[in-house]
């Protein structure tokens, strides 16, 4: 068959955006420029970019795997997801924003001390380099490799690297300007695939008809192996609260936001832009099964593109997954980069000038463009198997970071000891979890530690943590009040700090309630 239309939309779109790129980020002269977009990103770009640099290739491949395999219930970690955003709204960014942060571990230190921040950091980098690029990569190649044949590790290289000449040029407003465009991208080819797959199972009776109604459920029984309805309630909030609230690939969109009104708008845009993965990204893995019982669940997505669509549709969805992969990693890149400059290299060099402090930055990106080169010949290699090991080890140092930020806002008592204490604890006993669960020993009566659902350990992680955490906190010397000021819930109550420019509260306060309302009303639907 004929790709050569497909070939042609696939790379126009690439050139587009990096031309756009290119074009909005070519005046960076400071440190906040580069790495905050100049704190001047508009409410919907934070909005949109939020959204982008969140769905990436694994999504398309794991959403609609998960749904060929499960149903709708994966759905439940997107629109915990648009709540979770609103925490971040309405608790983190007042915060964040006042704070005068450029990244997460700086806040962490402005809370407890340099030990909690240096340790963020530096797995946050490491997880972005072992897990996000990888991952990214890996999900990306299926589908290319699928779809056209192409040879993955080539592939892999282009996408890597013209992902790098922009955010290494243009910073994180480039970064944000362009995931406006890939949103647009990928929500449109997502949506056009999925209205042509109802359309040829006969809409959405007739997928009923030829699907168990389980898979229509969200909420399964507390022995379901994936997805048990206490996991989804009590687990997978603590995983959206690490990711949305506290992880610097996140939380640097709306620190590019001038005031906190419009860095909280943004949050609750990117809420909204939450609802749709449900059904342009989990629905068509029920489409694939619908179409074919025997679908492997890796292979649903890709499967789906290559069997429904023609010539040229096919490069336009495929440009929108390419707009998800692209986003991704221009988010991992510019995330890493910027926790190295300022979480690194300020720290010892504390008055470089702007200019060296963009050259690093640059610097720092060009190593992870390396790396993620350097990934590309280990794509082969990477199996579903690892691919999920992959995704577990963020599952299993989480929870403890959700705890020290959650209990470090709300109780002031919360020292930088029991933090620190609480942020080791926790990477120890996942680390445990992953190797055992690597290992498979028999453990006897303790076997439970590694055959537990990952959500159900997730729960357990984050109390164990929040436990030592404070009782190392009491145990020892209470913070001074005058140092965390108004870092804490109480502080910041007592001195409440109001930027009047920007959009009024009001407006935010109704969009909020809408969503949860919306949220609330999918759940009744779908159970």
């Amino acid at each position: 068959m004929d790709f050569q239309l497909d070939l042609i939309i696939i790379i126009g779109y690439m050139l587009l955006v990096l031309a756009i790129g290119l074009w909005v980020g070519r005046k960076e002269k400071t440190s906040a420029d580069y790495f905050l977009a100049g704190r001047s990103s508009p409410w919907w770009a934070i909005g949109a970019s939020l959204f982008a640099a969140n769905i990436s290739s694994e999504h398309f491949i794991g959403l609609a795997g998960a749904g060929a395999h499960s149903g709708l219930a994966v759905g439940h970690f997107e629109w915990l997801a648009s709540l979770i955003l609103l925490l971040l709204a309405w608790v983190f960014v007042p915060f964040y924003l006042s704070s005068k942060v450029f990244t997460v571990p700086e806040f962490l230190e402005k809370r407890f001390d340099s030990r909690s921040r240096t340790y963020l950091a530096t797995v946050s980098i490491i997880g972005y380099v072992l897990t996000k690029i990888s991952v990214t990569l890996y999900a990306g190649g299926i589908v290319l490799k699928y779809v056209f044949g192409w040879d993955m590790m080539m592939a892999a290289i282009i996408l890597v690297v013209v992902t790098g000449i922009y955010t290494v040029l243009g910073g994180l407003k480039s970064v944000i300007y362009t995931d406006v465009v890939q949103t647009v991208m990928l929500i449109a080819g997502a949506a056009l695939l999925t209205t042509l797959g109802l359309i040829q199972v006969g809409g959405w009776s007739g997928l009923e008809s030829r699907l168990d109604a389980s898979f229509f459920d969200m909420w399964k029984p507390l022995e379901d192996p994936d997805f048990p309805w206490t996991g989804i309630l009590f687990g997978a909030p603590i995983l959206g609260i690490w990711y949305w609230c506290s992880d610097q690939f996140i939380v640097q969109r709306v620190l590019s936001a001038n005031n906190i009104p419009i860095a909280q708008r943004g949050a609750i845009m990117a809420g909204f832009l939450k609802l749709l993965p449900v059904f342009i990204l989990v629905l068509p893995g029920l489409i694939a099964r619908a179409l074919n019982p025997t679908i492997d669940g890796d292979t649903a997505y890709p499967w789906l593109v290559k069997e429904l669509l023609p010539v040229g549709l096919r490069g336009l969805v495929m440009a929108a997954l390419l707009a998800a992969l692209m986003s991704s990693l221009a988010s991992c890149f510019n995330s890493a980069s910027t926790l190295f400059t300022i979480d690194f290299y300020k720290r010892i060099r504390p008055d470089a000038p702007e200019k060296k402090l963009i050259l690093v930055g640059r610097l720092a990106t060009v190593a992870l463009v390396g790396l993620g080169i350097l990934w590309v010949p280990l794509i082969p290699y990477i199996s579903s198997k690892v691919y999920i090991y992959l995704q577990s080890v963020q599952a299993y140092i989480s929870p403890p970071i959700a705890a020290v930020f959650l209990i470090g806002i709300f109780w002031p008592r919360s020292n930088a000891s029991g933090a620190f204490a609480a942020l080791l604890t926790g990477l120890v006993v996942g680390f445990a979890r992953l190797i055992l669960e690597l290992l498979q020993p028999d453990l006897g009566m303790f076997n439970g530690f590694i055959t537990m659902n990952f959500l159900h350990f997730a729960v357990m992680l984050f109390v164990l943590s929040s436990g030592v955490l404070v009782l190392v906190s009491l145990a020892t010397a209470k913070p001074d009040p005058k140092v965390i000021g108004s870092l804490t819930w109480a502080g910041r109550s007592q001195d409440r700090v109001t930027l009047t420019r920007g959009l009024p509260e009001t407006t935010n306060i109704v969009m909020s309630v809408v969503l949860v309302l919306l949220v609330l009303i999918g759940w009744f639907w779908f159970s």
